[in-house]
């Protein structure tokens, strides 16, 4: 097959087993790869603990993966989260999931416990389970500096050690997989890292074909002054200043309209005086939207500065870059940290200093004094300290740096999300703040049942194909289905990749309902219908028909639960 490499391979680490195995051509044609493969395995598995030996890792490449279409050097991760419950997907950056396609491997499944800590090593047809006794309790610049000769490396820290729900997993010493504890998932396993050096390149279909259609990706990636003007130029940074403006930055736990600290320092413009940053890109990316100081240490993306700005009322830039480093080496999702930080600081009714961020991130990291109940994440905390109200988050997942009162899309797609609070599952932050690929009132509810649907399975093709979501941008669904069709020999159109993201969609519905999630779930903190930020609030009888009105979009009933004849339809 051209694309895939129609092999998965698969280790148990509690019998020390590894084998591969060919997956059916209608598995990778249905499903796609990255996400969608993902998705299908896990849902297939049946239930599971998340932290028990039973719970799979799914790393999986997608057919666009290690080859140099624009924006394709990512890979999936899938399985279930300690910190929600819910079926999980992360992807990222880096060079770890073209080099395990070019291992010649669409997807690597783990399983098991460890007796003992291990790292996996793999070299194209040999893989081995090695001892990391030696590298137990190391962070992940630590971590990675001793492996990376032995190719990309996906590792964990101290917090994903020690299981805190927070914890990511961290390729190439600064690409997370993030949210949702997967960490915690392979520190569970005692699996400490994954070195992958793959020798062998990916097979395309129709080569004159395939750069024909990859320089008509570029031309729109180039086009686009989000891209080209914004995140080329400035990284995500970029946003701050446009949330500020639109008063959607959260403020004090999501309670306040104004921050009583200065913002200037964390606008985009401003750390470019003072930081001068290096761009630094992924694998095939011509956006480049990362950002490095002189040194090559890692400056935070705009979630990570808008939540441990406003959020907590620092007013210090160089404390969030040194709360984002300790993360990152520690290997823990900043988004929830600081989500968790806000709930924290709102309870002791206080700010949270420049000190105080960086000490208690620390403790979080090492589940020490405060930090064992702030690292389960803000449900569990705020309910222990008997003040579940001020958790800001769905399903268990804190919610990211978009106050929902003034993207009220942004907001449903939260509400409705597979995964709890999370702005990538629809990404409404393009038509809602960017106003790409157009504009829509942010400011309504009224379409936004069709819009959420429409994007939740856009994006849910996107991340099983593995392409960047800023790649769209500029380019869409057609440019993708084009050049899918030149690396496969496959004939797909814009209409077969929606097709194929309302499947996962749906796939990943049945299994959070398995889990005990309904109807229920798909729903805001009650701060938001009841407590005006802005003079906006969401009503909450509108909120409720514009989720009925999703239900019936989705083909679901009442309940939220998809029918005979829709399930019939996908193939599910």
């Amino acid at each position: 097959m051209n694309g895939w490499n129609n092999q998965i391979l698969r280790i148990d680490l509690s019998k020390s087993r590894i084998d591969s195995f060919v997956p059916e051509d209608t598995l990778l044609k249905n499903y796609l790869g990255g996400r969608g493969l993902g998705a299908k395995i896990v849902y297939d598995a049946g239930y599971v603990d998340a932290l028990s030996p039973e719970n799979m890792l799914v790393f999986a490449a997608g057919p666009l993966t290690g080859t140099t279409t624009p924006a394709s050097g990512r890979v999936s991760l899938s399985t279930k989260s300690p910190l929600t419950g819910t079926i999980f997907d992360s992807n990222c950056g880096g060079s770890f999931g073209p080099e395990l396609k070019k291992a010649g491997y669409d997807a690597l499944i783990i399983t098991g416990k460890a007796p003992d800590p291990v790292f996996i090593e793999i070299e194209d047809d040999r893989v081995e389970l090695l001892s990391a006794v030696p590298l137990w309790g190391k962070n992940v610049k630590a971590t990675t500096k001793i492996l990376k000769a032995k190719g990309s490396v996906a590792c964990i820290g101290r917090a994903g050690e020690k299981q805190v729900y927070l914890a990511s997993i961290i390729a190439d010493a600064k690409h997370a997989f993030g949210r949702g504890g997967v960490g915690a998932v392979m520190g569970s396993k005692n699996l400490k890292a994954i070195a992958v050096n793959g020798t062998g390149s990916v097979d395309i279909y129709d080569r004159a074909d395939y750069t024909m259609q990859k320089k008509a990706i570029n031309r729109l990636l180039i086009a686009s002054p989000t891209i080209s003007k914004g995140l080329s130029v400035f990284g995500t940074p970029f946003l701050v200043k446009i949330t500020s403006w639109m008063k959607i930055l959260p403020v004090a736990n999501f309670r306040l309209s104004e921050p009583d600290i200065d913002l200037k320092p964390f606008f985009a413009t401003s750390i470019a005086n003072e930081y001068s940053p290096r761009k630094k890109a992924c694998y095939s990316c011509p956006i480049a939207c990362k950002r490095e100081d002189k040194a090559g240490n890692e400056l935070p993306e705009y979630e990570t500065i808008g939540l441990m700005s406003a959020n907590i009322q620092n007013p210090d830039y160089d404390a969030v870059v040194e709360a984002n480093r300790l993360c990152n080496d520690y290997g823990m999702d900043t988004i929830s940290v600081a989500g968790v930080l806000g709930c924290h600081a709102e309870i002791r009714n206080k700010h949270i200093s420049p000190n105080e961020l960086l000490n208690l991130t620390e403790m979080v990291g090492e589940r020490a004094g405060i930090g064992e109940q702030l690292g389960r994440g803000a449900k569990l905390f705020s309910a222990s300290e008997g003040y579940p109200e001020k958790s800001i988050q769905v399903k268990g997942l804190e919610l990211p740096a978009y106050d929902p009162r003034g993207v009220k899309g942004l907001g449903f797609s939260y509400a409705t999300s597979n995964r709890g609070g999370c702005h990538t599952r629809a990404y409404l932050v393009a038509p809602e703040i960017l106003r790409k690929p157009k504009a829509i009132d942010p400011y309504t509810l009224a379409g936004k049942a069709g819009h959420t649907k429409l994007f939740q399975d856009r994006f849910a093709a996107v991340d099983s194909l593995v392409v960047c979501k800023f790649a769209f941008f500029g380019a869409g669904e057609e440019e993708y289905a084009n050049i899918l069709g030149a690396v496969t020999g496959e004939a797909y159109t814009s209409e077969d990749l929606m097709r194929l993201g309302e499947r996962i969609w749906n796939l990943e519905r049945l299994y959070n309902i398995r889990e005990g999630f309904s109807k229920a779930d798909d729903t805001l903190p009650q701060r938001f219908f009841d407590e005006s930020v802005n003079g906006r609030v969401i009503d909450r009888e509108e909120f409720l028909n514009t989720l009925a009105e999703y239900y019936r979009m989705r083909g679901w009933d009442d309940d939220g639960v998809p029918t005979e004849g829709t399930l019939e339809r996908l193939g599910i």
